[in-house]
């Protein structure tokens, strides 16, 4: 009788942390739409795996949780997951989430109302508003650079909140600003100039899946299933995706002004980021003093053989 009952609770336990939902951090961003579909299709029940969407409403509640243990995966993007691996690697990139496509940037580079900037070399020595340690300063530093502008005639200044950008944007007490769409879409419809966006630059703009290493170690089937139905739901979203406009609306931060001719982006499908991407994040950080040493690109992507590709 001992030993059946220490069976069943054993048998028990089991099944319940096989069973245990992925508790995923989601901004309420365009790059979570695929989750959303999925979710909403059954794709992830579909795949045998269940979810739970945390609804988080910044990068450091996000980045706290993670920390904290009380999520298993999340969005963010390379420099986010280098900067969890500085003292050892406890998680790792899945796939590309979001990256520059067809006529959908991630972000983009934009001036005041009734700015004369026309275009990146016109930025020199100007103020840009940006988040610090983030891929928003990433991008902005190798698009001026590709531009031709010094690092020394770069200037920015730092407003972490992505509202308030906007706001002193549209104010005109920020001349130029970089910010994520669909914040940037409209502004631009409220009279801001773009200068430029990542569509031109996307080798250097990507956001991405980022799990616990715990998890895609002792649970692989379980975060293969995942990206199995998260890419199925892409799929779906670039076939038809007018489709999800409404899921869209509901699920993503949108002004209201823009909510109903703001395009629904498309997604990369099983895409890894490149180990030169990786490379050149690193070294941007090394040279903004984020890390002591550069991380390899092995230890820090999942599956750096490639994606098991979906049935």
């Amino acid at each position: 009788m001992r030993f059946f009952l220490l069976f069943a609770t054993s048998l028990f336990f089991c099944t319940m942390v096989h069973a245990e939902p992925l508790r995923v951090a989601l901004l309420p961003i365009p790059d979570a739409l695929p989750f959303h579909v999925a979710e909403s299709r059954g794709y992830f029940k579909e795949a045998g795996v269940t979810v739970q969407a945390i609804a988080v409403a910044s990068a450091l509640e996000r980045d706290q949780l993670m920390q904290a243990g009380r999520i298993h995966g999340m969005i963010n993007e390379m420099a986010g997951t280098a900067i969890f691996n500085r003292d050892g690697i406890s998680m790792q990139v899945l796939q590309i989430a979001r990256k520059p496509m067809g006529s959908s940037p991630l972000f983009r580079i934009l001036a005041k109302p009734g700015s004369p900037c026309k275009n990146l070399e016109d930025l020199k020595g100007i103020p840009i508003g940006i988040s610090r340690h983030t891929i928003i300063e990433y991008l902005t530093d190798r698009m001026l650079q590709d531009a031709g502008i010094k690092g020394e005639d770069i200037r920015k200044r730092s407003v972490p909140a992505i509202p308030e950008r906007f706001q002193l944007l549209m104010q005109g007490r920020l001349e130029a600003a970089v910010m994520p769409d669909p914040l940037a879409f409209a502004a631009m419809d409220q009279g801001a100039v773009e200068i430029a966006n990542d569509l031109s630059a996307p080798f250097y703009s990507a956001s991405v899946l980022s799990f616990d290493i715990r998890i895609i170690r002792e649970e692989r089937a379980k975060t293969e299933a995942f990206l199995s139905a998260w890419n199925r739901a892409a799929e779906d979203i670039n076939n038809n995706p007018e489709d999800f406009r409404d899921l869209f609306i509901q699920k993503v931060r949108t002004p209201p002004q823009v909510q109903k001719n703001y395009k629904i982006p498309p997604f990369p499908v099983a895409e890894l980021p490149s180990q030169k991407q990786w490379e050149d994040m690193m070294n941007w950080m090394l040279g903004q003093g984020l890390m002591d040493q550069a991380l390899k690109y092995e230890d820090n992507i999942a599956f750096p053989e490639g994606i098991k590709p979906r049935p």
